[in-house]
């Protein structure tokens, strides 16, 4: 609720930039995946003008990402985008103090259209370029609408990603646990395509993981016990992909009990879908407890309001924050989630994190310095291996999770 209200604040009054009382100004560009954003912050963090393209219609009919599709949607749009944000902001490239762009992770043919526009951009304009990585900028989001000092642990979810890592500084970050396999929010969205939600009357307009949310609120999760995964493993990483196998045999079994073939609705698509999505909420809450315990033996985080940040497209999920919640409030933390506007891709976190970088000096670039984009790239320092070590077991936790 703070966080809406911050947000808010944050954007009225602070639509246009008087040019004579601006201090410094950041242009954030993002093009990781299949939405094209754009925004110029202050370094208040003051959002001055934003602008965003959605693929989603797009991809729904395709039913899934295409690299090349997404490549082309980026390319038809991204100087649109740039020059809406910049025109909303009052802004000229010439106000600008640095560009700041996702180079990693993502899918390679996005990053290198956000990365090829942003280069002509700060030579044509002779400005720094701060180059960004999209997960760093998920994790510190939430510092745009809240002081929140470092270190606190941070639950990053989405369609590509999920990860738990304690933040202990802009750039330094120790890595807990990863997922192994596909993301919680691939997963769904599969789920949903198995499923045929797409010919739900609810659920056309919906992406996959929204349209689960939406039916799952008038499902029975205990028609379908799916075992959480991992469960004899004692570490923070994650696997759905068997999750994933194990609905995918539900849903053969059903159609073949209901008589119907492939791509017809079946009559118990809400009770599966709440079960899905119980199932993954628990097993990101199960890990994150686990990294909560082994923060607190290892003292990697504060004794005092000890914190936890769920970011990312499917931390807008309000089961999976729920889930979240029951965890912090048995081990004594706050849960801080920057509002579901925020937690897709945008180019407002990808200016907040060149804000950040620029406030500290690090990663800033002269504007004719090469810089090649990563697909695939970690975060921080990777110490899974002592977390798997440690074998911390979880004390019993009733996950009553309300609908």
């Amino acid at each position: 609720m703070f966080l809406r209200k911050a947000l808010r604040l944050f954007q009225r009054g602070h639509t246009r930039c008087p040019t004579a009382s601006c201090s410094r100004l950041v242009l954030g560009i993002e093009t990781s995946c299949d939405d094209t954003g754009a925004a110029v912050l202050d370094e208040t963090g003051a959002i001055l003008g934003e602008s965003l393209h959605s693929q989603k219609q797009v991809h729904l009919r395709t039913g899934g990402i295409i690299p090349t599709v997404a490549q082309q949607l980026h390319r038809e749009n991204i100087e649109r985008v740039v020059q809406e944000a910049l025109e909303r902001s009052g802004v000229t490239p010439g106000q600008l103090s640095t560009v700041a762009t996702t180079v990693k992770p993502g899918l390679a043919l996005s990053l290198g259209v956000g990365l090829e526009f942003s280069r002509r951009f700060v030579r044509r304009h002779n400005k720094p370029f701060i180059p960004i990585h999209h997960m760093e900028a998920h994790a510190l989001t939430v510092r745009m609408l809240q002081p929140i000092s470092f270190p606190f642990l941070v639950l990053l979810v989405s369609g590509g990603h999920a990860l738990l890592a304690v933040a202990r500084g802009v750039d330094d970050f120790l890595l807990l646990g990863h997922t192994l396999d596909e993301a919680p929010g691939d997963t769904l969205d599969k789920v949903a395509r198995r499923l045929s939600l797409v010919k739900h009357p609810q659920c056309s307009s919906l992406s996959g993981g929204q349209a689960i949310e939406l039916l799952a609120k008038d499902g029975d999760r205990s028609k379908f016990p799916f075992r959480t995964p991992m469960g004899q493993t004692h570490d923070c990483c994650f696997s759905f992909a068997g999750l994933r196998n194990q609905i995918t045999m539900t849903i053969m079994k059903k159609e073949a009990e209901e008589g119907v073939e492939e791509g017809t609705l079946l009559k118990c698509v809400n009770d599966i879908a709440a079960a899905a999505q119980h199932t993954v909420a628990s097993h990101l809450a199960k890990r994150t407890h686990r990294a909560i315990l082994f923060c607190k033996v290892n003292g990697l985080l504060p004794l005092n309001s000890p914190t936890l940040v769920l970011s990312g497209g499917v931390a807008s999920n309000q089961y999976i924050r729920k889930a979240l919640t029951i965890i912090t409030e048995t081990t004594g933390l706050r849960l801080l989630c920057p509002p579901a506007k925020l937690c897709t891709d945008n180019g407002v976190m990808i200016a907040w994190n060149g804000v950040e970088r620029l406030r500290e000096g690090k990663g800033i670039l002269p504007p004719d310095v090469d810089v090649c984009y990563e697909p695939k790239a970690p975060l921080g320092v990777d110490i899974t291996a002592e977390v798997k070590a440690a074998a911390i077991r979880l004390p019993p936790t009733k996950m009553k999770i309300p609908s």
